[in-house]
Order: structure tokens, then sequence, then C-alpha cells
């Protein structure tokens, strides 16, 4: 069994055809075969069941696709390392962002890897952070920025350089609850639309307790979204009100609400524990500091 044959498997896995993976892996279909054929005997079972000019992975298979995937990304950080990286400078980097951290930090990592590491590839996912955590475990990722409080407590998982940002109603400077000059209840807010990303279970509790069942997420947001810039939008061009941190919603004012909200949102960094990091990896975790500055003096103006 090589590395090679496990990249071959990795690659047929995941686009499902031998004619696709032959042409990703610049092979002929029958070069393909054999290096197949060659994993299976030594494994002494099928990794695949043909279905015409489509195959499907067997129970066999999907058991081992995870331990190959992580053989064959290790073994690439460990090649990238081996060859040095100009201290990080060149290599991939592949970073999920869930809603809120999409919002605040896809545009400066793109700036900064642009400016600063211009061999770099950088790519990022965005999605819920389930999906990512997913994608993390499945070697698709190399960290994650989410919501830590929709991630549970796994021995697999470590969550680093977690950081708070003030949250609240947000609306537009003109919006008919800024205008009449008094503090806003919660009754006030639903005869709006209401926008949110998906809220932890900890943060559904905070406004219940706060504000009664009424403002139970389930029921008060009638605007889901995983991307917050998109809901942002909606409430600069309309009278929808957006639970957000303040820091994604630039042009926006916060509700004076009664009681006071007294809110925040929790995102860290989360990687997988017993996996050597990508190189460039420490280029996001020496610049989040400053820009977690930068989000905080955003909220507090």
């Amino acid at each position: 069994m090589t590395l090679v044959q496990l990249r071959h498997f990795v690659v047929l896995a995941e686009l499902g055809t031998f004619v696709q993976a032959s042409k990703a892996l610049f092979l002929t279909q029958p070069a393909l075969t054999r290096s197949i054929q060659g994993l299976e005997d030594e494994l002494g079972s099928r990794l695949f069941d043909r279905l015409g000019r489509r195959i499907a992975l067997t129970p066999f298979g999907h058991e081992v696709l995870q331990r190959a995937r992580r053989l064959v990304a290790d073994a690439e950080a460990l090649k990238q390392t081996g060859r040095g990286l100009h201290a990080g400078l060149i290599g991939t980097l592949r970073i999920g962002l869930s809603s809120g951290p999409g919002a605040l930090l896809s545009t400066r990592l793109m700036l900064y890897m642009a400016e600063h590491h211009p061999r770099l590839q950088l790519q990022i996912s965005r999605g819920n952070t389930a999906v990512l955590i997913d994608a993390l475990r499945d070697q698709r990722l190399d960290a994650a920025v989410v919501d830590v409080r929709s991630v549970l407590p796994s021995a697999d998982l470590q969550i680093a350089q977690t950081f708070e940002l003030e949250a609240g109603f947000l609306v537009r400077p003109d919006h008919p609850l800024v205008q009449r000059g008094r503090p806003v209840v919660i009754e006030d807010i639903l005869a709006y639309s209401v926008a949110s990303m998906p809220l932890s279970d900890e943060v559904a509790r905070l406004l219940i307790d706060r504000y009664g069942p009424s403002a139970n997420p389930d029921d008060m947001v009638t605007l889901r979204n995983d991307e917050t810039l998109n809901m942002v939008e909606v409430a600069r061009r309309s009278h929808a009100i957006v639970l957000t941190p303040k820091a994604t919603a630039e042009g926006l004012v916060a509700l004076d609400m009664s009681p006071a909200l007294d809110a925040t949102a929790r995102f860290g960094l989360v990687t997988l524990a017993r996996r050597q990091e990508a190189p460039a990896l420490r280029i996001l975790r020496e610049q989040l500091p400053h820009w977690i500055a930068e989000f905080r003096s955003v909220s507090c103006a």
C-alpha cells in the first residue's frame, strides 16, 4: 500500500467515476483501475461497488476513506514542511468561516494574503458551524472560525483564540423605532421582520429569559440566513431588524432595548487535536488579535 494509491482512492471516492478521477489525476483509466485493484487486493476487501459507469463506496470503503484522507492530508502537510514553505509564505490554507466570522474576516483575510503572501493559495469555505466542523473532521479544512457556543465539546477538537463581540437588534438610522426616541420592548420588535443567523441554544435561552416566551427565536425570527451580510443588507434597505454582532453591521444602529439585551456572540478558531497544523495557519493566528481589536472598536463606536 502506498500514499499514491491512497490518494488515487480518495480522488476516485470524491469524484465518483473512473473517467473524472483519471483526468483529475492525469492517469489513464487502466492505470487508475490497476492502482485501485492493487489497494483492494492488499486490504482484502472491495472498496467500491461498480454500478455501470458509476461507482459507490462499500461500507468498508467508507471506513477506509476517513483514514485515507487523514493519511494523505498529513503526508501533504509533511511534504510542505519538508520543502520549508518559506515560513508559510507559499502552500495552501483552507479556512472555514461561519456566518458572523465570514462577514468579519473574509475580505480582511483575502486582502492580507493578496498584499503580503501573494503565492499562498487561500481557500475560504462558508457554511453553518455543523457543516464546517464536519469538513474539518474530514480533513477538508485546516481550521474554522465559528460560533463556539454551537460546537459540542469533543476530544478531537481544539478551540483557541476565542473572542466575544457585542450583539444587538440593529436597524437603519431612520427606522421608526429609532425616530420615536424611547426604549424598545420586545412587542415593538415583533411588529417587524426579524433576521438572524442560526442561534445557539445558549443565546436562545438568554433571549427567552430576558424578554419572555415571545422572544423564542423559533417564533421571533422570520428571516433566517447563514450569510450575515445578506441580512444586514436587507435591514439597510427595509424596516427589517437584524440580530447580529454590531461589528458586522456597518451603517446600522442598535435599538435601545428595555431591558437591555447585554448579549455577545462568541467566536473561536477550531482545529483538529493531534493533527499537524498547516504551516500557513500561523498567519491567521498572528493577525486575528489585531482584527479582533478592530471589531471591538467598531462595536463600541
